[in-house]
């Protein structure tokens, strides 16, 4: 695959425990109670609209003012509390490197917003990507496919020689709707819940086989024979 999309918390970064526990402390100061499973299973689309079942499950019918306040308090925790522990998945910077020394163009998209971004993301990593959509850049986050749209089009990639990375169901959802091949990695979730996928990578050294192998291109050509 000559352009790779790779979303971050989850895939570039090992960032997602300190995400999820920053949004249980802020739903906790509202007196309500969530498992980290089920903030990662809403990973990058815990918005209004998108994890609206999230709250009614609880009881609560979220209103805009609600979401607004638990949101800020969210940012609040993470960045005080848990920002500086984040740091890239230990088999990431090498991966990059030799992707891009084999000529690959890399499009980094995720929900989280630049100012989040900034304060986490290594600077000596940006020099791999030629593309970085961040959530505040598109109308519609994730699971719509507006992210990739928008990183298809400023990476000017052909969708038949590229694949997104995610690790999450509202990832793999945007990418798919995108009209992209997807890999989902093993960082947070169990195979059950990555099943939209269309191949599953058990770790980032299964991934580099996976991309450096021709293993995405044969299963891509077996996907393109049964549509």
């Amino acid at each position: 695959m000559r352009y790779i999309f790779f979303d971050l918390d989850g895939v570039i970064l090992d960032s997602m425990k300190y995400h999820a526990r920053a949004w249980i402390e802020a739903f906790s100061q509202f007196g309500l109670s969530f498992t980290e499973e089920e903030i990662y299973l809403h990973e990058g689309a815990i918005e209004l609209d998108t994890a609206r079942s999230l709250f009614i499950s609880r009881g609560v019918n979220p209103t805009k003012e609600f979401f607004d306040s638990a949101f800020k308090l969210q940012k609040k925790i993470f960045l005080e509390k848990y920002a500086k522990f984040v740091k890239p998945f230990s088999d990431v910077p090498s991966l990059l490197e030799e992707l891009k020394k084999d000529g690959r163009r890399l499009a980094l998209v995720t929900s989280s917003h630049s100012e989040i971004f900034e304060r986490v993301f290594p600077r000596d990593l940006k020099v791999f990507f030629d593309v970085i959509v961040t959530g505040d850049k598109v109308q519609r986050k994730k699971p719509y496919p507006d992210p990739y749209l928008k990183a298809i089009l400023e990476l000017e990639a052909n969708k038949e020689y590229s694949c997104v990375v995610e690790n999450a169901p509202c990832g793999i959802m945007s990418a798919k709707s995108a009209g992209l091949f997807c890999v989902a990695i093993k960082t947070t979730l169990s195979d059950e819940h990555l099943r939209l996928a269309d191949v599953i990578a058990k770790n980032h050294k299964h991934l580099k086989d996976l991309l450096f192998n021709g293993k995405v291109e044969k299963r891509v050509e077996a996907c393109s024979l049964t549509t």
